[in-house]
């Protein structure tokens, strides 16, 4: 599989790597118990077999594993920090994007970059390998990726499964504000921290930089993708999150996603499986219209009625006009066309 080398954003990713050292290939220094490393601030250094990822960090059993390679629980041995180890195998990284004159994976770039968004598994270290590159991430304990945790209920109440989707609804729109698309949201890149009753969003793999035209690639789980993807091969990251946001939404309040095959997802035919309520029915339907141009927007969905925990008639189907400012914008009726 060949690499793409992927120009980073003008808002200088460089920038963002400062809050810890990224280690560089390895180099001979003069010293043969030494390695050079070449951080992202620019400065060349010496490290000792003492600071390899060995050394730092205790590694366990395998806790994931797919086409990118593996992810293993760990600890950081200086404090005893719960840590997850991910190796990405060098010949499946599908884009490298240059840092401070440094190729890392854009993986690695976009987490960075969406280090501020509230609910994103944050990274605290990087080594590259001569077959692989390492992501050490943060590891919250007691959580189970929401998968299982609907596995284990069935469905979720709709009570609990609203402020779990409008947290999810504030990530994506955080990572777009952030200059960053994931294309690749799922049940089994959210977590449930147990501790919080939260969710915590992983897996950048298949994420790209955020910009206004569109996208050419998919590399996430087809379930999840869009009809516009599935017909023309081509997609806009909002319209595109908004309908992944649909399925993840049935999937909570119904047990499982609502399409199996790119016929059904092209058809969009949703039948509800189990009893749920006209206001989740109606958003679940917003977001995955066909027709992207009466998609909703992320602000959209954000106001939605079953969201906000209000309700309205049976009848009625809620819809912000976006040709209004947010200061006119008031829930009306869907227009015919839509």
């Amino acid at each position: 599989m060949s690499t793409a080398v992927i120009n980073s954003p003008a808002h200088s990713v460089s920038k963002m790597f400062n809050s810890f050292d990224i280690m560089g290939k390895s180099k001979k220094c003069e010293s043969m118990n030494s390695t050079c490393t070449t951080s992202f601030k620019g400065e060349k250094k010496c490290r000792t077999p003492a600071s390899s990822l060995e050394a730092t960090y205790h590694i366990a059993q395998s806790i994931g594993t797919g086409g990118f390679g593996t992810v293993y629980s760990g600890t950081r041995l200086s404090d005893n920090t719960p840590v997850a180890i991910k190796h990405i195998a060098k010949s499946r990284v599908a884009a490298l994007t240059e840092v401070d004159g440094q190729m890392v994976p854009i993986e690695l770039a976009l987490m960075q970059a969406a280090a501020t968004v509230d609910g994103v598994i944050q990274v605290y270290d990087f080594y590259e390998k001569s077959d692989s590159y390492v992501l050490v991430m943060e590891r919250p304990e007691n959580c189970q990726d929401l998968f299982d945790y609907i596995t284990d209920r069935g469905v979720i109440p709709e009570p609990e499964a609203r402020p779990f989707f409008r947290h999810v609804v504030e990530m994506i729109q955080g990572l777009h504000n952030a200059g960053v698309t994931h294309r690749d949201l799922k049940d089994e890149n959210l977590l449930v921290d147990h501790a919080t009753n939260t969710l915590r969003l992983i897996d950048f793999g298949s994420g790209a930089f955020l910009h206004d035209g569109e996208y050419f690639e998919f590399e996430g789980t087809r379930v999840y993708s869009p009809p516009e993807w599935i017909l023309t091969h081509r997609y806009r990251a909002e319209p595109a999150a908004v309908w992944s946001l649909g399925v993840l939404l049935y999937d909570m309040v119904c047990g499982d996603v609502p399409f199996e095959s790119d016929r059904s997802i092209i058809q969009a035919n949703i039948e509800f499986s189990k009893p749920v309520s006209d206001e989740v029915k109606d958003l679940i339907r917003q977001c995955l219209t066909i027709d992207v141009a009466c998609r909703p927007t992320l602000e959209q969905v954000l106001q939605h009625p079953w969201v906000q925990g209000t309700q309205f008639s049976s009848t009625e189907s809620f819809y912000i006009d976006s040709t209004l400012s947010e200061a006119e914008s008031q829930p009306i009726i869907r227009s015919e066309e839509c």
